[in-house]
């Protein structure tokens, strides 16, 4: 990616190195993954596992949260996700415009270990992730480590298609539609609720896509090779991938991302169109 020498977002606090006080852990968008990983190596139900963490983050006391420096990181890592967190701010901002919308920006935090936020205490472990009590995406830069080395999806396209999965949490949100499928998961039976869970991912994935497409229309930032990281990012993090590495039996039934397959589908979706229409997730009939 030519990303060197864009705009860096001024909405980015860096907290890494900071400690925390211990508390509950924050569960959302990337950060199922491990969890799904973990579940897999241990022989727990995956869902046992969502539904706990869930639950501590809902009853934890987020507490104060702490304030590092905002702006720009002056390492070369932080610096990449403050021009992708802005090229996201760009892209949505003339979505939004499209429709006679005002896009609100999230701010980008960037955390070691762990970190303190409205949805509770969350650590590394857990991944990147979207709290929409503070409208804020967290991310520790070291889970660009492990997403080549543990799950073999190397290149700057794939980390910016992490930072834009998350992203497109917020865009969700924004348009409403976390809260209607938070009220059809309360009221629909749990293999109702897993499925809505799914369809929110794999739209995420393709607002991710529609980012990717526009920002290269805009920046030409794209270099052979970098599509192909992005969609291999996908491929890699499926559930019916972890669960195969991890040795376990593919469980459908216990899916909140989607398989691969689902999640290289959609994130291509949204890289060919460009269109947030192009995402109907929800609409794709059976999964």
């Amino acid at each position: 990616m030519k990303w060197e020498g864009e705009r860096e977002s001024d909405q980015v606090e860096d907290r890494r190195g900071m400690s925390i006080g211990r508390g509950g852990m924050a569960i959302g968008g990337g950060g199922l993954l491990l969890i799904l990983l973990f579940s897999a190596l241990t022989g727990t139900n995956p869902q046992q596992v969502i539904e706990i963490a869930q639950g501590v983050t809902q009853s934890a006391d987020p507490g104060p949260v702490e304030s590092g420096p905002t702006g720009a990181p002056s390492d070369r890592t932080g610096k990449f996700a403050s021009v992708v967190l802005a090229s996201t701010e760009d892209v949505w901002s003339e979505v939004f415009a499209e429709r006679g919308k005002q896009y609100e920006r999230p701010r980008l935090v960037l955390f070691s270990d762990a970190v303190q936020s409205a949805c509770g205490t969350a650590e590394s472990a857990v991944g990147p992730f979207y709290c929409p009590r503070d409208s804020q995406v967290y991310v520790d830069l070291n889970f660009f480590d492990e997403l080549e080395r543990r799950f073999g999806a190397p290149g700057e396209f794939a980390r910016a298609y992490v930072i834009a999965h998350e992203v497109g949490h917020h865009v969700q949100n924004l348009l409403g539609l976390a809260d209607k499928v938070s009220r059809a998961q309360q009221q629909g039976s749990r293999e109702e609720a897993n499925e809505l869970s799914v369809r929110m991912e794999l739209q995420a994935d393709c607002f991710a896509g529609v980012w990717g497409k526009r920002a290269n229309q805009e920046h030409k930032w794209l270099e052979p090779g970098d599509v192909e990281s992005g969609l291999a990012a996908a491929a890699a993090i499926g559930d019916d991938t972890l669960q195969r590495q991890a040795g376990g039996r593919i469980q459908p039934e216990s899916w909140t991302h989607g398989s691969s397959a689902m999640r290289v589908k959609w994130l291509r979706a949204g890289l060919e169109s460009g269109d947030i229409g192009a995402c109907q997730t929800f609409s794709d009939g059976p999964m």
